[in-house]
Order: C-alpha cells, then structure tokens, then sequence
C-alpha cells in the first residue's frame, strides 16, 4: 500500500471514529461521557485547501515541523498545563496516528496578542523555525477589543503572504464559539472574515468557531463543558478535543494532496 492510500485509511478510520462519536453525543449529555462527544461534521471540520509541503514531507518520510503560532488559545491558557495545551495533544494525537513518522509541534502562543503583535514577531518566532505547516489562531482579541476589521484583515493577508512566500503551508484558525466572543455583535462577521481571507488567499481554515457551536447546539453540551469560567478560554476537554479533530483534518488534506509513490 502507498503512502496516500496508508494515509487515507487511517484518515477514514478517525473520521469514522468521529461519526461513532457523533452518534453517540446526540444522546443527552448525561447518557455519554466526552470522550464520545468529541465530534463535529466533516463540512466543519475539513481544511478546503491542500497541503503541498506538509504532504510532500510526509511522502518522501522527511520531518515534518508544524508550529502553532497565535494567542492565549495556543498558548494553551486555561489549560491544567502545557502539555493539555491543543499544540501538545496535536503533536500526540500526529505521532499517533502516523507513529513512524517525525512530527514535531512548536508552541509560538503569547496571551493576548493581536495580529499586529503576532507579525512584530513573525521573523523570530516562526520563520527562524523553517516550519513546513503554521498554524495561525488569530482573530479572537481583535474582536474583543474593537479593532476595525479592515486593520484586521489588512494585517492577516500580509502574515499570510510573508508565510507562503516561504513556501509554508497555512491554516488559519478561527476564534472560539464562547460566551465572551458570542456576545460581540460583530462576532459573526469576524468569523466570515477569517474564512473570506482564508479563500482568497487559497489557504485553509479550521473553523473553531462552528465546531464548538456544535458542541453546544448539536450535542446539547453546556458551555461549562468546554469553556472555563472567565467565559472565553477552552478547558482540557475542549483542548484535547480541538487537537484531535484538527489532526485528522490534516491527514485528511495531506491525503488529498500526497503523490502516488
């Protein structure tokens, strides 16, 4: 069997694992614990765009280096430690899936950052660490603090071009679907606006935002669940969860874009 096809059946299997979980989580939370509630469906879940370095890497069995730059969500704040954060588990839930494989995550998250301090530290904090996959979470503190979504977006198309010009792969990742971030009104417009970036930009997005709107509308899971009590920041659970569904929407997009060796 090839690379792509070996790719694709583990793939298949974490998907399928997810609908199981699906299925379950329909149930009231009190019938099914949250290891079978971490789920969403794959429209929400899937990264529209291929990953041609990250796939290439894993083809030829080189390393593959992905680094989680962002805010306090990559930081992993709110977590019981780092290794809860969602970097931790991605590289965990990675080298599981794909165990002879390198995979490294390196965790570039600093609390409460916007944008504009994001790019100040582009140079040192990711490029000087020649990632082949940036995983961009970005978005959120811009929104709490009122900034203009033309800035915004002005500031993200630069990052991103700087990333591809490098010849890095990109996702972005949209903000948290949490009371502090719902009650926003523009809160909707700035999620559109992660994912109008996103397309024109031919990049992928993993859409945070929808999958844990999931959680609280389509399995009926409390926001305690998997938000903290500051109403903003995810708790273990969501982490964990995050970093799993993220895993297999990479394998899903490497699967998509691996040659036939």
């Amino acid at each position: 069997m090839n690379l792509a096809s070996c790719i694709t059946a583990v793939t298949i299997s974490a998907f399928a694992t997810l609908a199981v979980g699906s299925a379950l989580a329909s149930q009231s939370p009190a019938a099914t614990d949250l290891s079978a509630a971490c789920s969403a469906p794959s429209e929400v879940t899937r990264l529209e765009q291929s990953l041609v370095r990250a796939a290439a890497r894993i083809a030829q069995g080189q390393p593959l280096k992905i680094v989680a730059f962002g805010s306090s969500s990559t930081a992993g704040y709110g977590a019981s430690s780092a290794s809860r954060s969602y970097p931790s588990r991605l590289e965990g839930e990675l080298r599981s899936l794909l165990p002879e494989r390198d995979i490294v995550v390196v965790n570039r998250g600093v609390n409460g950052e916007d944008a504009e301090e994001m790019l100040a530290r582009l140079q040192r904090s990711v490029l000087a660490a020649q990632p082949d996959l940036v995983i961009w979470q970005v978005g959120t503190n811009a929104l709490l603090d009122g900034y203009p979504m033309a800035r915004e977006r002005a500031l993200i198309r630069r990052g991103i071009r700087r990333l591809l010009h490098a010849g890095i792969d990109v996702v972005l990742m949209d903000p948290q679907y949490a009371p502090a971030v719902t009650e926003r009104p523009r809160a909707a417009r700035f999620v559109e606006l992660l994912d109008r970036i996103g397309r024109g930009a031919r990049v992928g997005v993993f859409h945070r935002f929808a999958i844990m709107r999931y959680w609280n509308e389509g399995q009926k899971l409390p926001f305690h669940a998997f938000v903290k009590n500051d109403g903003l920041h995810m708790n273990d659970w969501a982490y964990d969860c995050t970093a799993r569904l993220l895993a297999g929407a990479i394998l899903e997009a490497v699967a998509r874009t691996a040659p036939v060796l």
